[in-house]
């Protein structure tokens, strides 16, 4: 941080080039910049700057670069993982640049600016007579500047993919404040590199994304929404080869949920109710959906379902009749982290395996860490491979204390991760919390590679220092 009065001819050379309006730095008013979501970081900040338009970023940042100063891009700062903690420098707020530009749906692309929320982009869709499919249980308050910067997944990757499948153009302030206009609405090009993947995951630390073009496409008419109950994970993975054989591009989204994680949601989220007659070990969430009305998803779905209880392969099933009943049944999975939230302090993980590894990694890997005393609540993607690997406290035991063995759980888990060839980070990116991690796990090329990107696209370290890439010794 510099000193007063430099912090000070900092806040004033901003508001020359900016607009007071644009800048604060009265500590009540950065307070909500400087701490992430849980809690686990603050930083620190001179100011915050708060640009009308993509000009006004580029001139913060151009500013920055002549003067050595760390920048950190923030969208809705709803990240997991600490990168959008500001280390010190300015914090370029993205919250103004919250327009829909544009919206084709015969080309089925949507252009917005980075601070527009996800749940603004759906709806804008959504009146266009299109979807835009990415879901997050953030995504009233999350932004498509942070979504393309941590490559956010959500619910419906299995059928449409992460952001980096979602992307065809992107607008960029790079490190010296010049601007890359990408934004491109084709579906193929292959002239050069393509420039947009080095920035979508990159959180921040290669550029500041300012504005995207987006794919769309066509809405669902008929959608078919399950919850299943079964004895064993084994049989619900069979359950998932039955309806991803059958169903193919239909499948949207088949989701884990663990008995403990279910009970959780009873208990700290009353209007969630119990979907299923009786308690069982595993259940899954199952959703199709198509273009065509005449798909009949909801008859096969159910006539699946019922041979799969006939086998044995699960044991209670319910379809949801209605957009409520659905709705009521999507509530029991995406409460899942705010009723670990209520329950007190967990070690999260958030990994990813080849599918073929994720039965006998949750197998081993809870058997490991239930030996030692915790709990362990596991829960995610399954159709893609992605887990939130969630470790909780015995009853009664000191929060400080359990949180002070992150690290031994952490060998634990990472460990049987790297060994399966899988990411220690899935979908909520590096920022502070795994840059140590990674470090570990990333080979060690990987990192060099990443390191020689870093230094051509911003010599100086100052766009989200600290976060990702730990500067060499």
């Amino acid at each position: 941080m510099p000193l007063p009065d430099a912090a000070a001819a900092i806040v004033r050379d901003l508001e020359d080039l900016l607009g007071e309006d644009c800048v604060l730095a009265a500590p009540a008013d950065i307070e909500k910049y400087l701490v992430e979501s849980r809690g686990l970081y603050r930083g620190a900040a001179v100011a915050v700057v708060r640009p009308r338009d993509t000009r006004g970023v580029a001139d913060a940042v151009a500013y920055c670069a002549r003067n050595r100063i760390a920048v950190v891009a923030q969208g809705g700062n709803t990240g997991l993982v600490g990168g959008g903690v500001p280390n010190g420098g300015i914090v370029v707020s993205l919250e103004r640049l919250n327009g829909v530009l544009d919206l084709d749906a015969a080309d089925g692309t949507i252009t917005v600016q980075a601070g527009v929320t996800l749940q603004r982009v759906q709806q804008a869709a959504e009146e266009a007579g299109c979807l835009f499919p990415l879901s997050l249980a953030a995504e009233g308050s999350c932004t498509i500047g942070g979504n393309v910067a941590t490559n956010a997944g959500g619910t419906a990757v299995l059928r449409y993919g992460n952001v980096r499948a979602l992307v065809l153009g992107l607008e960029v302030v790079l490190a010296d404040g010049r601007v890359l206009d990408m934004l491109t609405r084709l579906r193929k090009d292959n002239a050069g590199y393509d420039l947009n993947h080095l920035f979508i995951g990159s959180e921040g630390t290669l550029g500041i994304v300012t504005a995207v073009v987006l794919k769309l496409f066509p809405r669902p008419k008929d959608v078919a929404t399950a919850f299943v109950g079964a004895s064993r994970l084994h049989r619900i993975f069979a359950m998932f080869e039955r309806i991803r054989g059958e169903f193919a591009d239909s499948l949207v989204a088949f989701e884990l949920v663990p008995r403990n994680g279910l009970e959780l949601v009873l208990r700290h989220m009353p209007a969630c109710v119990r979907p299923l007659s009786g308690e069982h070990a595993w259940y899954a969430l199952v959703e199709l959906a198509s273009p065509s009305a005449r798909s009949a998803l909801g008859a096969r779905l159910e006539e699946a379902l019922a041979q799969a209880i006939e086998d044995g392969e699960i044991a209670d099933a319910v379809l949801a009749a209605s957009e409520s009943q659905r709705n009521a049944l999507w509530a029991l999975r995406e409460n899942l982290t705010e009723a670990q939230r209520c329950d007190g302090p967990s070690i999260k993980h958030d990994i990813s395996l080849p599918l073929s590894s994720l039965m006998t990694f949750i197998d081993e890997a809870t058997a490991v860490c239930e030996a030692e005393g915790v709990r362990v609540c596991v829960f995610g993607h399954l159709g893609d491979g992605n887990l939130h690997f969630n470790i909780l406290p015995p009853p009664g035991a000191d929060p400080d204390g359990f949180l002070a063995t992150t690290a031994r759980f952490n060998r634990i888990v990472h460990d049987r991760v790297g060994a399966n060839r899988g990411s220690i980070a899935a979908e909520h990116g590096v920022g502070m919390l795994k840059v140590d991690e990674l470090l570990r796990y990333k080979d060690g090329l990987a990192i060099d590679v990443m390191r020689a990107v870093k230094q051509a696209l911003d010599p100086q370290g100052i766009l989200n220092p600290g976060k990702v890439l730990k500067r060499p010794a």
